[in-house]
């Protein structure tokens, strides 16, 4: 925690807090359970005392927006080739040392947070440029809740979709809040083991484990999983075993899984990349557990990034890294061949924005 404080950020009365008896008070946004002083940040730096009450310091800020493919979040089921507007905040409330996206997750420069846009107009911003949708994304949405929820319900009245892309580390009554409104969730399940997570994340696997559990059995949001697979950490096949089993008879065989590929980032230089192989092994022994819907990411692999039939085994999407180059799906999901059901949220033909990235200033767009 940090005494520090930048009386330039915005500040909005946070929920999910209660006061101690000590005089401290109590983040209740995730399992960390951070215990502040008047004037403390938590380890996500972003929600701090001031005062009596709780404040999130981050509202209506980005480090930036961006409309993205889809695909790329990675979501591979929900709306098909439709561009996402894409945007974080900073800070996490994990410590993953390998953290790809660390320049943004682990700010503490005012600076970061370049772009700032009200709810309403993020979702107006998404609307005017063609997106189906909006992502929480480059840092996690559990730390900006109050911000993400209400950008979910300004996206809602625009008839636009709300994505989260998350590590899944929050606790039970702001998970239930802030997914009401969200339509589909990416989850990092960042490793299958405990000591993964307290050495190299500074968080609970168990967590993570009921978040997936929650989005599946009890919500209706569009759920998938990304594994980012370490050399040496994560990629051993009896843990890889464990983690795919777990997923096929816990949430079920047509939950999509993700492997992808390490590059050396943040305090974790020292790994060499992911190779292929290790990718092509993973899919495999996933395959073999039963799952429907196992793809790799950061390589280039046509066909561990297509979807196939699980009823007859024809390809029902084929990809070229975020490009759609093959269709087989009726507009209601069901395979052409066949007419066996893909799971997923599919809206007729798929969207052609392919894999074309582009920047979008809220200060333009408001002049």
């Amino acid at each position: 925690m940090s005494s520090n404080d930048h009386k330039g950020w915005a500040a909005y009365p946070a929920r999910h807090w209660h006061a101690l008896t000590d005089g401290r008070i109590q983040c209740d946004v995730c399992p960390r359970e951070c215990r502040l002083g008047d004037g403390q940040r938590g380890l996500c730096f972003v929600r701090a005392r001031r005062g009596d009450a709780l404040v999130l310091t981050t509202y209506g800020r980005s480090s930036g927006f961006c409309i993205d493919p889809i695909e790329k979040k990675p979501l591979a089921h929900f709306l098909p080739g439709t561009p996402v507007l894409s945007f974080g905040t900073a800070g996490c409330n994990l410590t993953c040392k390998f953290c790809q996206n660390w320049d943004i997750s682990k700010s503490r420069d005012i600076d970061t947070l370049a772009d700032a846009a009200s709810p309403a107009a993020i979702a107006a911003a998404a609307k005017a440029q063609g997106c189906r949708s909006v992502a929480f994304t480059y840092n996690d949405p559990t730390i900006f809740l109050e911000y993400a929820i209400d950008t979910a319900l300004a996206c809602r009245a625009q008839g636009l979709k709300a994505v989260s892309v998350s590590a899944g580390y929050i606790s039970s009554k702001p998970r239930e809040e802030l997914y009401r409104v969200i339509d589909a969730a990416n989850i990092d399940l960042k490793a299958f083991t405990e000591d993964f997570y307290v050495r190299v994340c500074g968080g609970r696997l168990g967590a993570v484990m009921e978040t997936l559990e929650y989005l599946v059995r009890e919500t209706a949001v569009w759920t998938e999983i990304t594994t980012l697979l370490i050399p040496g950490l994560n990629d051993g096949d009896a843990e890889i075993d464990a983690m795919t089993r777990w997923i096929a008879e816990t949430l079920g065989v047509h939950v999509p899984l993700h492997f992808t590929a390490f590059h050396p980032d943040w305090k974790m230089l020292d790994r060499l990349p992911t190779p292929p192989a290790t990718l092509r092994r993973a899919r495999d022994i996933a395959l073999a557990n039963g799952l429907r819907y196992v793809y790799v990411g950061n390589v280039h692999d046509e066909e561990a990034d297509s979807t196939y039939c699980h009823g007859c085994g024809a390809r029902l999407i084929g990809r070229d890294w975020y490009e759609i180059t093959a269709w087989a799906l009726t507009g209601d999901g069901r395979c052409m061949c066949c007419r066996t059901r893909c799971a997923g949220v599919f809206d007729g033909p798929p969207g052609g924005w392919g894999r074309k990235r582009r920047g979008v200033s809220m200060a333009r767009m408001a002049a």
